[in-house]
């Protein structure tokens, strides 16, 4: 599986994916709200992060966890707010936070990149509250000239599939737009 390189954040900001992704309206809708504890699992250069610490407010915090110190980098040279502390994860599937931190878990475009899906949300599971959302967005299985390549893609159905066979309980799950898809979950 391949991850996102580090020398192509500056293409997760551009006016386009604004359009197609706009963070403040998706991270809403999913139900982030004032005071909540966020952790944005692969949080890249914090394109959803920066929005959502603006979202839970001086009293929340945004826990932001990636695996490439480059990509952490690049979100702190955006300028930090006070409220998101960059974490960086030991592995796929070992992120240094306490049992049971977030409210909200938010992992964007992320999951196809893992080999383990079940080690890497047991993960996130082992990090979410009890009554916590976890919140996946991914690339819908097909072919496009953008994102992963087909063969690396997961489609609805099997992260749904899989979700429910790992222990979670499925909310609410759509289409975003003609490229990508949403599932809302909570530990089953």
């Amino acid at each position: 599986m391949h991850k996102f390189h580090h020398e192509n954040a500056h293409r997760l900001h551009s006016e386009e994916r604004m359009k197609i992704l706009p963070p403040d309206e998706i991270l809403k809708s999913c139900g982030l709200s004032k005071g909540m504890t966020m952790v944005d699992v692969g949080c890249g250069s914090g394109y959803f992060t920066i929005p959502a610490s603006k979202i839970v407010g001086e009293n929340g915090r945004v826990y932001a966890v990636d695996i490439q110190e480059e990509m952490l980098d690049k979100l702190k040279e955006r300028g930090l707010p006070s409220n998101v502390i960059p974490i960086l994860a030991r592995s796929d599937y070992d992120f240094p936070l306490d049992v049971g931190i977030s409210d909200f878990t938010f992992i964007a475009f992320v999951a196809h990149e893992n080999d383990d899906l079940e080690k890497f949300f047991n993960e996130v599971k082992r990090i979410t509250k009890d009554d916590g959302r976890v919140v996946i967005l991914e690339w819908k299985k097909q072919h496009e000239e953008s994102g992963p390549p087909y063969e690396e893609r997961i489609s609805l159905e099997e992260i749904l599939t899989k979700l429910e066979k790992f222990g979670f309980k499925i909310l609410e799950f759509g289409e975003l737009n003609q490229s990508h898809y949403k599932v809302i979950c909570v530990k089953g």
